[in-house]
């Protein structure tokens, strides 16, 4: 059929994990007093981006396997 979802998901997860790591590595660090001092941004964005390279990863094998 062709039709592989795992490379736009990936993607879209590559792309907001980036963010994320982007806005907690540079942002205001005073917002993460609430949370006890945890930047959950930078934590989050970090799932994110591993979780849509291996998407990636993952539809970069598929495409290899099936010409």
């Amino acid at each position: 059929m062709g039709l592989d979802v795992r490379l736009p998901v990936g993607v879209m997860f590559a792309i907001m994990g980036a963010l994320l790591v982007g806005y907690g590595l540079f942002g205001d660090q005073t917002i993460y007093a609430r949370s006890l001092g945890i930047n959950v941004n930078l934590w989050w964005g970090g799932v994110l981006l591993a979780t849509g390279l291996i998407f990636l990863a993952l539809a970069a094998r598929g495409r290899a396997e099936n010409p």
